[in-house]
């Protein structure tokens, strides 16, 4: 029992952390990014490249951070800018800039798999009490928190934040008071796109790396910030430890299909009678 309470700890914190960039996107912005899953990819590259040149896994998270950051402030400038306000565009346009990075990926490494070399002291097993614990996982966990607790500062801290959270409520108030907002809003794409980018490291050394290996992260991103309350934090951490300790009961019941559909149960149950999620944001 206790394994499985550990388990589900475990995939919440992958949750929160590949949800992380989408709640500051999806919840801040209302951008559908469909290439969120391709900017945890580019990640987990950036890692494999920076790895090729000797550089260790713990400085390979600010870099590939920049890196996924400086491409999500070019597609907002480039793409997602001239479509505020079509929700179903911006869909569409963020699907095909996420096809389009895949392929260009597939065509500069190959199809093949590729690995992330994790450090020795975070590889092998611990037992614990006679529980089996894995320190790559727990390593996951400490990033989880620590992105969290940098977004949360970054929010409510800085000026940027204070920015931000007003253009979310009011972008036409806010640029009236003097508030850049095409700045805040492509700084806030590269926000939610480099935390994609640092999901991708920790995501990639745990499962082989390839130019696919991002899609199956865009339906839990989204559960997560649908299921949490769109733009809520708090709603995120909630959802995500809900969610993570489900799949891992549910799995330990039974087997991992199930436990996927009962995610998805769970889901279409919350936005069913409470479609605003678990948390909403108070706002005037």
């Amino acid at each position: 029992m206790l394994g499985s309470f550990l388990t589900g700890l475990s995939i919440a914190s992958i949750l929160l952390l590949v949800a992380l960039g989408l709640v500051i996107v999806y919840g801040s912005m209302g951008v559908i990014n469909m290439a969120h899953g391709e900017l945890i990819m580019l990640g987990a590259y950036t890692t494999v490249v920076a790895q090729q040149y000797g550089i260790s896994f713990l400085l390979c998270l600010p870099i590939a951070f920049f890196v996924a950051g400086l491409i999500g402030f070019f597609i907002e400038r480039i793409v997602v800018r001239h479509l505020y306000g079509r929700l179903l565009d911006t869909l569409l346009a963020t699907w095909g800039v996420g096809i389009v990075i895949q392929q260009l990926v597939r065509l500069t490494f190959g199809p093949g798999l590729q690995n992330i070399s994790v450090p020795s002291y975070l590889s092998g097993n611990l037992i614990l009490g006679g529980v089996n614990l894995q320190p790559y996982r727990l390593a996951i966990f400490a990033v989880a928190i620590a992105s969290l607790g940098a977004v949360t500062f970054i929010l409510y801290k800085t000026d940027f934040g204070t920015c931000l959270r007003a253009v979310t409520q009011n972008p036409q108030i806010s640029a009236c008071n003097g508030i850049n907002v095409d700045q805040i809003k492509g700084l806030t794409f590269a926000l939610g796109s480099g935390l994609a980018g640092i999901a991708g490291v920790m995501v990639g050394g745990l499962q082989s790396v390839s130019p696919t290996m991002g899609t199956s992260y865009v339906v839990d991103s989204f559960i997560v910030v649908v299921v949490g309350g769109v733009s809520s934090l708090i709603g995120a951490v909630a959802s995500s430890a809900l969610l993570g300790q489900v799949n891992a009961f549910v799995a330990w019941a039974s087997n991992d299909v199930i436990a996927k559909a009962v995610l998805f149960a769970i889901a279409i149950v919350i936005i069913r009678f409470r479609p605003q999620g678990l948390f909403t944001v108070k706002s005037r």
